[in-house]
């Protein structure tokens, strides 16, 4: 099967390359304003990098984007191509330019080549919430009004009425799903980032500031990554969006699993005390009916093996530090 991804180079993206070679796919184009593996770099070796093809392209390029899925004659496209939170807040017009033209782009690009693509899978966020005290149902289901307190968070719940708007007028279905805190190795910027970052300056003995505390549900990369993955080889009809739960914990219960690996961690991660306005308490009870063999990876095992991974990079010269300064 031949697969395209949009924004591939980022921690998601490298993590679904990662999953689709271990399913024994070795068609698979990145396409991406330009070369940066150096995500990829992390979690592939050397041959099997090589079996990634990169293909220079601005997701807003409808005429290119279209040349290049037909083209390659790609049959699956998966969609994570955006700016986060911090770019958006910082410039809104490329913010939009990018999260929402970037996807109506996408959609646009597979209506024109049906029945070469006839689907497509993308992220969304979590970010499409408010404040959880803002809802009475709890665990906070997917159909509920969205009340996003961020531009990123505005813009991800107009892709996911323009998706429904594709599959009611086109009949291209798709899936989106709303992570929330993705922690792995590859995780190195964005709002939710510095629950990995802690995890990493645990592992090289450094001190490190979280920009948040409270509330939050970690999803390790890996599961978020299969998730992408068995949508995107599935099937699928409507246009569906689903709710990531993962492991619901304070910060502090999260520190409590850093520090039992690595004590050092009490002195050396703090945090901000301050919630971020988005509901963590998710319903993903529909995410489990479409996908009921899923489980997610215990909040220990996906901090132990980010924790050991950092730490094997590190001793091998491999593992930048620089997210850790910014």
């Amino acid at each position: 099967m031949r697969v395209l991804i949009t924004g591939g180079y980022g921690c998601i993206g490298a993590w679904v390359v990662r999953k689709l070679i271990d399913r024994g796919l070795d068609e698979i184009w990145v396409y991406d304003l330009a070369y940066q593996p150096r995500r990829l770099a992390l979690l592939l070796d050397q041959t099997e990098l090589a079996r990634v093809r990169h293909i220079d392209g601005d997701v807003t390029d409808l005429d290119r984007l279209v040349g290049v899925l037909r083209e390659y004659r790609v049959e699956r496209i998966l969609h994570l191509a955006a700016l986060q939170v911090p770019f958006c807040q910082a410039d809104p017009v490329a913010g939009a330019r990018v999260n929402v033209v970037g996807t109506i782009t996408v959609f646009e690009a597979v209506r024109r080549l049906m029945p070469q693509l006839k689907q497509v899978v993308y992220a969304s966020s979590v970010a499409v919430y408010g404040p959880q005290e803002r809802y009475a149902d709890r665990p906070v289901p997917e159909h509920v009004p969205l009340l996003p307190a961020t531009l990123y968070g505005g813009y991800k719940v107009c892709n996911e009425l323009n998706a429904r708007v594709y599959w009611q007028d086109h009949g291209i279905a798709s899936v989106g799903l709303r992570p929330w805190a993705v922690y792995g190795v590859g995780r190195d910027q964005g709002l939710t980032s510095g629950p990995t970052k802690a995890i990493k300056a645990a592992a090289v003995g450094r001190s490190y500031r979280v920009g948040y505390g409270g509330w939050q549900a970690l999803q390790y990369a890996g599961d978020v990554a299969e998730l992408f993955v068995r949508f995107l080889l599935a099937e699928l009809q409507g246009a569906a969006v689903y709710n990531l739960r993962g492991s619901v914990v304070t910060m502090d219960q999260f520190l409590e699993v850093l520090t039992r690996l690595e004590p050092r961690a009490r002195e050396l991660i703090s945090y901000e005390p301050v919630q971020l306005a988005i509901a963590y308490d998710l319903d993903d009870r529909a995410l489990c009916t479409a996908l009921p063999d899923f489980a997610y990876t215990p909040l220990e095992v996906g901090v132990r093996e980010t924790f050991e991974r950092f730490r094997a990079l590190h001793a091998a010269g491999r593992l930048s530090l620089e997210d850790l300064d910014r």
